[in-house]
């Protein structure tokens, strides 16, 4: 079993490069199965997600091939099989597979999906989208099995929630669709209008409108193209917690300021600072931290994974937090490890904000308080998932003492290089294997 090693107590400070973002290149590498000429992706992230992602498409006929670290190149000329199944993890990814398959093959089989446990991520959003347009799906004990008679069909689609995932499967699937579709209620994030480009770059004719709708007019045939995937928002903003946190000074290179407008703010509004560079944002937390009032939400606002590592800032801020989670009702579950190292955090099934929220009278445990400063104490640790298992590993280079990590194969998915990268901060950082 492998772990992590991190004794903390002690400012971080230097320079640290984001990578690609995690969300965006793993979507970006499916969206390169609807044609059958290459596809040339750049800044494309080396960890463990994008190993799964490359695997589905290799899996169904995609040839890939690597060149340095973080060029890849795909072309899927034919499709060898539409079913996938002997995936080495599961991973929620591979429900993207359904459109492209049946766009190339008509028909899918993806295994029932796994990720992340930080609340309810119903397939039912991707399942109704691709019924309207035309599909037959069936749940089955393995997995999804989907069939087309002919080819998908535009259709309005309506989500009750403006979903990332299910807004990209209905993207991947009207694309190549006869006819109009409108998608209401989609998903606006960042990594979103990336695939939008890329798929416009391929040959898509895609409109997006007011009010969160977008509107595709569906081609006979995509083409290749080279696109770059985005710099990861979330790593950014998680190396910024970490010098918040620990009253350190990190120089984020790669930040971009578009992508992190409302998290900056809440970085003003707690007595943190920053300042953006043409190639990346500093940020300090030597001045004093103090509470504030936080809720997530969908893009634009506050991002549910910058959540985890800027609560871990918030025990160190003198005075009253209050965090609201609206967006993953079951993302708040890490604070009991903050708990067990003397953070002074409580949850409410209230929604202690002011933002409507899906979860409101139902029993989730989706608001905090957070009262501080707290000094926090080393101790042993399982990481849950990738975003509240990087909030520990900020919560380990805060306390005192040395924490050991276990569970570790979440960060691996989500993050590259992530001992050398804290290293060369000043994190006192060892990943050993018992």
């Amino acid at each position: 079993m492998e772990s992590l090693h991190i004794t903390g107590g002690r400012p971080l400070s230097g320079s640290i490069e984001v990578s690609g973002a995690k969300n965006g290149a793993s979507k970006m590498i499916i969206a390169s199965m609807l044609t059958d000429e290459e596809v040339i992706l750049k800044n494309v992230p080396r960890q463990r997600e994008t190993g799964i992602t490359e695997e589905i498409v290799t899996t169904v006929g995609a040839t890939t091939a690597w060149e340095g670290d973080h060029v890849l190149r795909l072309k899927t000329p034919v499709v060898s099989t539409a079913s996938v199944r002997a995936l080495s993890e599961k991973n929620r990814i591979s429900v993207l597979a359904i459109a492209p398959l049946l766009h190339r093959a008509g028909e899918a089989f993806v295994p029932l999906v796994g990720g992340d446990k930080i609340g309810q991520r119903p397939v039912n959003f991707h399942v109704d989208a691709l019924q309207k347009m035309g599909a037959n799906v069936e749940a089955t004990a393995d997995g999804y099995h989907a069939t087309v008679n002919g080819r998908l069909h535009g259709a309005l689609i309506e989500f009750p929630y403006p979903s990332v995932m299910a807004t990209e499967t209905a993207l991947l699937a009207a694309v190549l669709a006869d006819g109009r579709t409108v998608i209401r209620n989609a998903a606006g994030e960042p990594e979103i209008k990336g695939l939008i480009m890329m798929l416009q770059k391929m040959g898509a004719v895609i409109q997006i409108n007011s009010g969160r709708n977008v509107e595709i007019i569906g081609v006979e045939k995509l083409h290749g193209c080279e696109a770059t995937v985005m710099p990861d928002r979330i790593e950014a903003a998680s190396y910024a917690a970490m010098a918040l946190g620990t009253r350190g000074e990190i120089f984020v290179k790669g930040a971009e300021h578009e992508h992190l407008i409302t998290f900056l703010n809440a970085v003003r509004k707690i007595g943190g600072d920053y300042r953006v560079q043409d190639d990346g944002i500093w940020f300090s937390g030597k001045g004093g931290l103090r509470g504030i009032e936080l809720e997530t939400g969908t893009h634009p606002g506050f991002m549910t994974d910058w959540q985890q590592p800027f609560l871990v800032a918030l025990t160190q801020a003198e005075g009253t937090s209050v965090v609201h989670e609206t967006v993953m009702e079951g993302r708040l579950g890490y604070t009991e490890a903050l708990k067990k190292m003397g953070a002074d955090v409580t949850l409410f099934s209230n929604c202690l904000g002011e933002s409507p929220c899906r979860f409101k009278e139902q029993n989730y445990r989706h608001s905090a308080v957070v009262n501080g400063a707290t000094t926090l104490k080393a101790t042993d640790l399982e990481v849950p998932d990738i975003r509240a298992g990087l909030a520990l590993a900020i919560a380990a280079l805060v306390a005192e003492g040395t924490s050991v990590l276990t569970g570790i194969h979440h960060l691996d998915r989500g993050y590259e290089r992530l001992v050398e990268k804290l290293r060369g901060v000043g994190a006192m950082i060892e990943r050993k294997i018992s």
